[in-house]
């Protein structure tokens, strides 16, 4: 299986050299314009989408925790335009092999959102998720979304937050389950 390892930076990706891998850039306008156009000259037989997330403090996730979605939920799209597509679900195979490689993992929605403390309605907050899983749903390529958490989204000051551990948490977690499929 071709597993295209993805994610927002070259710092999430480190782990990664011996895979095929994009780093498409911060947020979900950047992220859905290099997703989409990476598929649509080369598409992969599956995404793996990793990369580092805040978590709310009332969720009882800790840093370096990992989380797999079971759903992205794009939530700068609060208007009530009933047409608009906000919520982007993982491909059930993939998201069931990710979650039987990593068993002490989370699984949750995870909320795509530019602003820290954006979501209303997710316990885990990141910025390219849903742009990720829309681009490949449209092109057909299986994707699950894969975060570490690095920071409480309570936490403004990223100064305060623990990129290190996000990081090697990701990566730990990313070698097992590129191993795995």
């Amino acid at each position: 299986m071709r597993v295209l390892i993805l994610a927002a930076t070259l710092p999430e990706l480190v782990w990664a050299t011996d895979h095929e891998q994009l780093a498409v850039g911060i947020g979900p306008v950047e992220a859905g314009i290099a997703t989409a156009t990476h598929l649509a000259n080369d598409p992969p037989d599956a995404i793996l989408h990793v990369g580092i997330a805040g978590a709310r403090r009332a969720s009882a996730l800790e840093i370096g925790d990992v989380v797999i979605g079971t759903e992205s939920r794009y939530s700068d799209l609060l208007a009530a335009v009933p047409t608009l597509i906000t919520t982007c679900v993982p491909d059930p195979e993939l998201l069931a092999r990710v979650a039987a490689l990593l068993p002490n993992a989370r699984q949750l929605p995870i909320a795509t959102t530019a602003r820290i403390g954006g979501s209303r309605d997710c316990e885990v907050e990141a910025l390219e998720g849903f742009a990720v899983l829309r681009a490949a749903a449209e092109a057909g390529v299986p994707c699950v979304e894969l975060r570490a958490i690095s920071n409480m989204v309570e936490e403004a000051d990223r100064a305060n937050w623990d990129l290190p551990a996000g990081l090697q948490a990701v990566a730990d977690a990313g070698r097992v389950v590129v191993s795995g499929l």
